[in-house]
């Protein structure tokens, strides 16, 4: 029988900062939080080896089995160095023709290669699919996560996901209910207010959530958005959304985590974790000061504001969900195999989103202007200056290479208006030109005037190789556009 003190723990998943795993204190303050009863940790970074066995030591310190949760949606190798990283979500649909065998096998195969991984590294809660429907061009912290734009594609490919990880044994994560792709507001930074019919949210937001629960996910996360048309309380403190709309009408009965509470999104809020407990979620995720929670939901209980059987009921879910991942078969990776997966969905992904017949391929080099814009993080190493190496003052042919991330806390998927207004300069002072987006598609529609645009959906050196490919010919364009670009 579990002491109050250590089902409060139980509730909690700890940041866990793989770069820091060197520090000897660090390892300690980790295990005793183990000691504590914490639930389990969400991973950030760290190399492969050290990272798996310090999993497998937290693992082994613990009397009850740890949720190892990382944000793995690029793959393993998104957090952890020496894993596989895979294209996003919406290249995977822009790869995938579903009425092909050999596309919905690729997919197929990547999933099995990240859920391979996950069970080698010891992560056994991989907070994937986004179920997110991106259908506001400006969303600073959705955008090429989502899959698509439209309900029955995210909804298609979630299932597929969910149903592969749940298979493997893992405990997959839908994310961000009630929906959080309708924004331009990062709630890394503020509250996104979502101002729509419940009759639109209903039809459009909701769809890939309701079947995701008839797909069996094991677990949802609640993102820090209000939608006032069902609750003016952000969704992650909202009775009427946990309770009475995902467990009641959904009839959903796996975990519930909250979205991390170290975003700003809650920040003018007091007594966060209780509301979010009486709300109906089960796990709080990321908290800044995990001891002060404890703290605040204890003295919660002893005044009644939160009832001891609330926890009971969240503890008992979470240990029977625990009793899943306890029975955990591990498995051996084949990173290479997963390489060449990724490389594959990166190549089919590349899409023509306009051409000019004659321009493509680029046959002669010395014709070529290359002009990089966006952070210069994203491109100060790149194959495309190896290619294009020379900057033709008197181009015939202008190639913008357009680099745009999606990133916590920046609270922009875009460019700036300058960046805009000098790529349409040097468009005017070009015979012909291309514009090629890395990141977010939807920066191609301020340049409706090139000859020619294209989509890769990441700034990697992957996806660079892929477009360069398709600029030499040696290899076609694939893609097919996932969203709407409204010119």
């Amino acid at each position: 029988m579990l002491g109050l003190k250590r089902k409060l723990y139980q509730l909690v998943i700890n940041r866990l900062d793989g770069e820091k795993l060197s520090s000897v204190s660090y390892q300690e303050q980790a295990a005793d939080y183990v000691k504590k009863g914490i639930g389990g940790f969400i991973f950030f970074g760290g190399k492969k080896d050290e990272t798996k066995n310090f999993i497998a030591r937290l693992q082994a310190l613990a009397e009850i089995p740890l949720f190892i949760a990382s944000d793995i949606e690029r793959g393993v190798g998104q957090q952890i160095e020496g894993a596989t990283r895979f294209p996003c979500q919406m290249a995977v649909a822009a790869a995938t023709n579903k009425n092909k065998t050999d596309d919905v096998n690729l997919v197929r195969n990547a999933i099995h290669a990240v859920a391979q991984e996950a069970l080698d590294i010891g992560i056994n809660m991989p907070l994937i699919p986004v179920l997110d429907i991106n259908r506001n061009p400006d969303n600073p912290i959705i955008c090429t996560r989502a899959f698509s734009d439209k309900p029955e594609e995210v909804a298609w490919y979630g299932k597929v996901y969910i149903r592969l990880l749940e298979d493997a044994g893992l405990i997959s994560c839908a994310k961000h209910f009630p929906g959080h792709g309708d924004t331009s507001t990062d709630s890394h930074i503020e509250l996104p207010v979502i101002l729509k019919p419940l009759e639109e949210w209903s039809g459009v937001d909701l769809y890939p959530f309701r079947e995701a629960v008839r797909a069996g996910v094991s677990s949802i996360m609640i993102g820090h958005l209000s939608i006032p048309a069902i609750d003016v309380l952000p969704a992650t403190l909202s009775k009427k959304i946990i309770t009475d709309l995902l467990r009641k009408e959904l009839e959903y009965e796996g975990l519930i985590l909250t979205d991390a509470l170290n975003m700003s999104a809650l920040k003018e809020l007091r007594h966060v974790p209780a509301q979010c407990i009486n709300a109906g979620a089960d796990i709080l995720l990321h908290p800044a000061d995990v001891d002060a929670v404890i703290e605040e939901l204890h003295q919660a209980v002893s005044s009644g504001e939160v009832e001891e059987q609330t926890i009971d009921t969240a503890v008992k879910r979470i240990l029977r969900y625990k009793s899943k991942i306890h029975k955990i078969k591990k498995s051996q990776s084949d990173c290479r195999k997963h390489s060449e997966f990724a490389e594959t969905i990166s190549d089919k992904s590349i899409t023509l989103v306009k051409d000019r017949p004659g321009l493509l391929p680029i046959k002669d080099a010395e014709d070529i202007r290359l002009v990089l814009i966006g952070d210069e993080n994203m491109h100060k190493v790149t194959p495309l200056k190896t290619f294009y190496p020379l900057s033709n003052p008197e181009p015939e042919v202008l190639v913008c290479a357009i680099f745009t991330n999606v990133a916590a806390w920046r609270g922009s998927s875009g460019i700036k208006e300058d960046d805009i207004q000098m790529i349409k300069e040097l468009m005017k002072r070009s015979q012909r030109s291309i514009v090629i987006s890395f990141g977010s598609p939807y920066v191609l529609r301020h340049f409706r005037d090139a000859d020619v645009l294209i989509a890769a959906y990441d700034t990697t050196e992957l996806a660079q190789l892929s477009v360069i490919k398709c600029l030499k010919g040696s290899a076609g364009f694939q893609g097919r556009l996932p969203v709407e670009l409204k010119y």
